[in-house]
Formats: C-alpha cells, structure tokens, sequence
C-alpha cells in the first residue's frame, strides 16, 4: 500500500508510530507521503520516525506541503506519487476536500471524522433539517454508489470515537445479544493535571475540532422519533465508569456514531443511540466564554487591513495536543452501554477501552487522548492495508464483521473490557 497522510499533527504522528511497530519491515505499507500544510510539522514527524527506527529497513517517508482545501493539488499529489490510500488526519473542515480529491486520483480513502454545516440560527427538536445545512456523514454517504461503481472503498470515521466504540457495538450485536436494542457511547477517564496546572485550559484534541463538535447542535436517535437535535451541552448525567474511573458527569455532543450505528445496526434490533462526553470544568467555561464572545465563527471578520477568522486565531493561539500530557496523572475510559436481549432476559455490557497516560507517554511520547484516538485509526487502516476490509463504497466501522478488528486489538496490545451490569 502507498499511503498518504494529510495532516501531520499529533494523531497523525501516532498513527505513523503505530503502523511502524505493526510493520517494522514495511510489508505491506512501502511507501507514507506525510503532507501537511505546514512542511516544517511534515518533516519534523519524518524524522522522528526515522530516528526512532534507527539504521532498519521498512517504509519508505517523503514530505510535501499542499494546502488541503486546494483539491486539484492534492489529486495532482496523489497521482504524482501513486497514492492508492489516503487517510486524513486534518482538521474536519477539509475533509470534504480530501474526500473528492481521493476519489478522483482512484484511491481508497479513510477519515477520523466528518465535516457538517450547522445553521448560524439553528432551530432545535426533531430532524437535522432545522439546524443543519449539512448533518454529519451526509456529504460521504450520499456518494456511496458513486465510489461503488469506481471500486473504491472510502471507511469514515475511523479512531477510538468514532471508530473503535464502533467495532464494540458490532461486536456486540453480533456476539453479546439475541437483539441489541440501545447503544450509548460514554467517553470520558480520570486524565488530571498536576495541582499547579489547576486553572490551565486543556484541549486533549484537535482544537478547531473540540469547538466545532462541542458548540454544534448535537443528536441523539430513536427508532420511534429519529433524531432528536438540541443545544450545546443537553443532556446531563452521571454516569459510573468502572474502577478506577468513578463516576463521569457527561454532556452529549455532536458526533457521528448517533448516525452511524443506526445506519449499520438497526437490523439487529436498535432503537436507541447516543454519545456522550466528560468535558473539564474549565474547557466548559472557556468554550461557553469563546461562544459568546463570537470566536468559534467560521465566517472571516475584518480586523484593520486583514480578514481573519476567530475559529483559527482561537486554534492556532490555544495549547496544542501534542504539546500537553506529560504531568497528567489517570487516562482515558471510552466504551460504548450497550442494553438488549439474550435468551429472554434484558442483559447490559460496558464495552470499554482503557488508556493510561504515562504508558501512552512512554510508548508513543504522546499524551493519552491522542494516543488511543491514533492506536485506533491505525488497526484499521491495517485491516485495509492487509485487504481484511475491503468492500467497494462508502461505509464506517460497523458495516464490516468485528472480530477481526477485536482479534488485532488483542494481538496489538490495544487491552479492552467487558464489564456485565
């Protein structure tokens, strides 16, 4: 497989570390184009890979610098350097982008996440209509047949969440109930910063991604109702993670399983899904504070000669993800609830991934959120590379069986859980 890899942040660094521990001697992934915006970041991850693997053989790196919502450039890079996979580990408002652009070089194609376009004015209650011009995952599946007819895969949301939590529902479904009837995707950990650090602001992830998905309109759906769109931070709850977690207060976001899953698992019996997230007091009230103050808008606003817009400022002047982590203490806890039948009687699991922050540290020099969110896209893009998953069309996680992906979870090290409640 000859991969390139748009967007060289911290995710997209882990992803490459893990897929050289999986294929020291590059036997089935020859060739990484690292592209990137900025080539100083691009070149900075290739050496670290290199250094790291010393005088071996494996994949062969190159860099480029390409400006990803440019699409006739990235096409023309992937024709260039015979791309045949592209995962995208940009920022989502770029996605669509990447997307086109890889279908038109002839490339499968995987993602992290999707882009979607709320309304400036959005109504809430029921349907995406009122609040969105464009819902998430929307733009990739209605292009499912056109992929289809080229024979070309495209495998959204890939990481732990999406992603991973993905394959747990499936395997739930297939392996844990006669009837899966809900699946409630719970995200959070006990990752705390040392006591002199108590008032920092933390993004553990992409920082436009964190205030576009928290501040969005976010869904939860019903078989009986369809989706149910409300405003930033509804629906509250406590929820008990196992030990040593404790109990977790979660707000629900926008995120893509809440479409996802029912469009893979209401043949199994679904009729409830959600998402929902630990969020840190502090990042709360810095996101309400940036939300009033207008600095999450996406819409350029004049300050003296030049155009800028808030949303970027907010990212590029914000703590990065790979600059935070190593006086953190705890680690990440994401898992899906899953409540069904089995032999007549109601049954509930916890399907859990647990993440420590200083092994996530010691192994891949990357704090605990983008490390698991890495360690998951990068199993995946295995299963494709080894022609495990493969299928032609757009699709996410759960259209594919699950124990493969539970299989190399084992085999890799990535330790899940299943707790009976």
């Amino acid at each position: 497989m000859r991969m390139m890899l748009t967007g060289a942040g911290a995710v997209g660094e882990c992803i490459l570390k893990m897929l050289e521990k999986r294929d020291p001697k590059g036997e089935w992934l020859s060739y990484v184009l690292l592209a990137d915006f900025d080539l100083k970041r691009a070149d900075e991850v290739k050496s670290h890979l290199e250094q790291e693997r010393k005088f071996r053989e494996g994949t062969q790196y190159e860099t480029a610098q390409v400006d990803a919502r440019d699409r006739e450039a990235l096409t023309a890079l992937m024709r260039e350097h015979r791309i045949d996979f592209v995962m995208d580990a940009a920022s989502p408002f770029v996605s669509n982008f990447i997307f086109d652009a890889a279908f038109e070089a002839g490339a499968d194609y995987a993602s992290m996440g999707t882009w979607s376009v709320p309304k400036d004015h959005p109504e809430f209650g029921k349907g995406f209509e009122g609040a969105y011009l464009e819902p998430m995952t929307k733009y990739n599946f209605d292009r499912h047949e056109a992929w289809k007819e080229k024979g070309q895969m495209a495998c959204i949301c890939l990481g732990i969440d999406p992603g991973v939590v993905n394959v747990f529902a499936k395997y739930a479904a297939e392996y844990l109930f006669d009837e899966l009837l809900e699946v409630h995707v719970k995200d959070g950990g006990n990752l705390t910063p040392p006591e002199s650090e108590k008032d920092e602001i933390i993004f553990g992830f992409n920082v436009w991604t964190v205030l576009d998905e928290v501040m969005n309109p976010n869904a939860e759906w019903s078989r009986e109702g369809g989706f149910l769109i409300e405003d930033a931070f509804a629906g509250e709850e406590d929820f008990r993670m196992p030990d040593p977690f404790g109990v977790n207060h979660l707000v629900k976001v926008e995120h893509e399983e809440v479409v996802t899953m029912p469009r893979y698992l209401e043949k199994y019996g679904l009729q409830k899904a959600s998402f929902k997230i630990a969020l840190d007091d502090n990042l709360l009230n810095a996101l309400k504070v940036l939300d009033k103050l207008g600095l999450r808008n996406i819409h350029p606003v004049q300050v003296g000669d030049v155009k800028v817009v808030p949303r970027d400022v907010v990212a590029a002047c914000a703590p990065q993800p790979k600059d935070i982590g190593e006086d953190m203490t705890g680690g990440m806890c994401v898992g899906v609830d899953c409540i069904g039948i089995k032999d007549g009687e109601r049954k509930e699991y916890f399907i859990y991934q647990p993440f420590d922050n200083q092994e996530a540290l010691r192994d891949f020099g990357l704090q605990a959120v983008v490390a698991q969110t890495g360690f998951g896209a990068a199993l995946a893009i295995e299963l494709m590379g080894r022609g495990i998953w493969k299928e032609a069309g757009v699709f996410s996680p759960e259209y594919f069986p699950s124990r493969p992906y539970m299989d190399l979870m084992e085999e890799a090290g990535l330790v899940y859980q299943i707790q009976e409640r």
